[in-house]
Parts: C-alpha cells; structure tokens; sequence
C-alpha cells in the first residue's frame, strides 16, 4: 500500500479527539487528526510542493477586542482595515514566491489570505496541531517555516498526490507517495471511547515490543513454551538440590508454569488439562511446544511460527522476580497503636 498522510476535513475539536478508525491505511497520522481544513472540495493536486509554516495569518481584519484605536471618522477605520489587508496581501505573496500548491500552517487562515491562495490555486490548511506538523515535516522532508524572505533557503516538502477520501463517515485528507516511503498510520475505530483507548495501549505495547526486538533480534518461542522450559530446567535443579533452597526453588517453577495457564485461561480453555498435556509434552524432550490457542491445542511453535522478543521476556522475568523479592523481603509492619479513650468528666 502507497504511505498515507491523513488530515481531518472540517472537523470539531470534540470529533477530532474521537474520529480514529479501526484499519491500516499505510500512513502517518497527524496527532489527533487536522481539526480544520482549507481548500476546494474534492481537490485533487499531483507532484505537490509542500510549505509547512507556523505563523499568524489572521491579521487582515481588526481585532477590536485586542486593540483600542481613536479615530474621528469610518473612513480612518477603513483605510486601518486596508493597511492590514496590504500587509497581509504582500505576505501572502512572499509565501508564494516559493513555488508552491500546498500551504499548511499551525495557526489559523482567515478569509482573505485564503481567498488569495484560491486565486493562486494553492491548497490552504490550517490549525493543523504542533505534533503533527512536525511529523509531516519530517515524512514529507519539509522544513516548518516562521520568516518568508528567503525562499532559497527554505525546505519545501514534497508528495506525489493530495486527495479526499472518505473512510466510513468521515472525510479526510491524505498525502500519498511522501518521501520518507515507511511512514505508515493506523486508524482506530470503537464504538466507546474505551475501547479505543484498550485498543491505543495494545498497539502501542506491540510498536514497543517491535522496538526492542529492532535493539535485540534474538527471539524465543511463544505460547508458553519458553516458561515451561525454564520450569522444567529449574525443577531438576531442585530435585538435585539439598535443604530449604529447594522449596523456594520448586515454588519459583510453579510460578513459571502459572504463565502457560493464564493464556489458556485467557483464551477460554481448559487450563488444567492443555498445561498437563504441555508439561508431558516437555517430559518428552519436546522443547519447541506450546499452547496453540487458535484451537486450543498443544502445537509446535516452529512451525506454527509463534515468537516472542527475548528483550521483552527477559525484562518480564527480571520485573517480576525483583517484585517477588521485594515483597519477601518486608518481615515487618509498623502500625501505630490506638489512641487511648479518655472518659470526659465534663459533660455539656
């Protein structure tokens, strides 16, 4: 699939903070969405050249709120209004010295600006959020720009084709064939907020699991054949090892094969009896076994391909041992004794 840029096409803060759909479009998405957009409806722009800026485009009208001004008649307001509509105008005009079709800016557009870009036939965007234009400079190999006197050293960004589209009911904006080809979004959808926030958190562990497997590549296989491995090393360890050491040991093994028993419980099996069938498997030098939950079998993770991150195991066990031996480790609770009751001799 060709990456995908995606922006929000008008709308509200409180629909750009929910309008996350579930799918991969093979894009970057841009914080929470673009909350507003400019621009002709069903605006097609081939071989884009991108200005991405963050700079105040909304000084064309008087701000009567934010300034105080004394004049004697409506015509000294009217040439103020037109002052500040030729400073605009030659702004607007330095932002198009730099050859471009595509204006995104951080901050708002107002009317008249975005009416010159029109007539230039540039595709104006505005209030796009602070992260996301700093992620789109970066896919697009952009520069975010305050000052426009300089065209020459300006980095504009560069993508093959703008389009609308639509997925499910809401229409979005997106850059397609951007020049860094691996930026890629996945969209969510959920009928409450709470899913989409449990569905955020799951993708969110796997990207960091990705992550750490890019750091440290060795891997080990799933579904519980990893733990039943190391639990099967440990209890001959403590069947070999004299005094109390070895029930902390055997008891350290049990917790172990607790993991292979919580998938199955996860999944809905029974997890005494796929555990047993496990740890008879392993008994049988059958190392690369584990729990096959798409049928809720014992199955051979080889060739069923089911890995883990060593990295992320690693860090798990390392987590919860220290856990475990930090709780061990409290042989004592201080708790304060009750305040004694006077008995009061002057009642009211």
């Amino acid at each position: 699939m060709a990456p995908v840029n995606i922006f929000k096409h008008g709308a509200d803060e409180e629909k750009a903070e929910t309008a996350r759909l579930s799918s991969f479009v093979g894009a970057i998405a841009i914080g929470d969405l673009v909350k507003s957009t400019l621009g002709p409806k069903g605006m097609r722009l081939e071989n884009v050249k991108i200005l991405i800026a963050n700079t105040g485009m909304d000084t064309d009208k008087i701000k009567i709120f934010g300034s105080r001004v004394r004049v004697d008649s409506t015509a000294k307001v009217a040439e103020i209004e037109l002052a500040e509509k030729e400073k605009m105008k030659e702004k607007v005009d330095r932002i198009l010295k730099h050859g471009i079709n595509c204006f995104i800016n951080r901050q708002l557009i107002y009317n008249y600006p975005e009416q010159l870009f029109a007539q230039a036939g540039v595709m104006a965007i505005e209030h796009a959020d602070f992260a996301g234009v700093e992620r789109l400079a970066l896919v697009t190999g952009g520069e975010i720009t305050s000052t426009f006197d300089h065209p020459e050293m300006v980095k504009l960004g560069h993508c093959k084709l703008i389009e609308e589209v639509m997925i499910g009911e809401d229409t979005l904006i997106h850059f397609s064939g951007v020049a860094m080809g691996e930026a890629c979004t996945v969209v969510l959808r959920g009928a409450t907020q709470q899913i989409l926030d449990e569905a955020e958190r799951s993708l969110h562990d796997a990207l960091c699991v990705l992550a750490q497997t890019v750091k440290e590549p060795r891997t080990v296989y799933g579904g519980g054949c990893s733990e039943m491995l190391m639990a099967k090393v440990v209890t001959d360890l403590a069947n070999r090892t004299p005094g109390k050491e070895a029930v902390a040991m055997e008891s350290f093994a049990k917790a172990l094969r607790m993991l292979p028993t919580i998938i199955a419980d996860n999944a809905g099996y029974d997890s005494a009896d796929l555990v047993a069938q496990l740890r008879a498997a392993h008994q049988e030098n059958k190392t690369t076994f584990g729990l096959n939950m798409s049928e809720g079998t014992v199955g051979n993770m080889a060739e069923l391909g089911i890995t883990e991150s060593f990295q992320v195991k690693r860090q798990v066990l390392l987590s919860a041992s220290e856990a475990a031996e930090m709780i061990l480790r409290v042989d004592n609770i201080i708790k304060a004794a009750p305040r004694k009751r006077v008995p009061d001799h002057h009642p009211c």
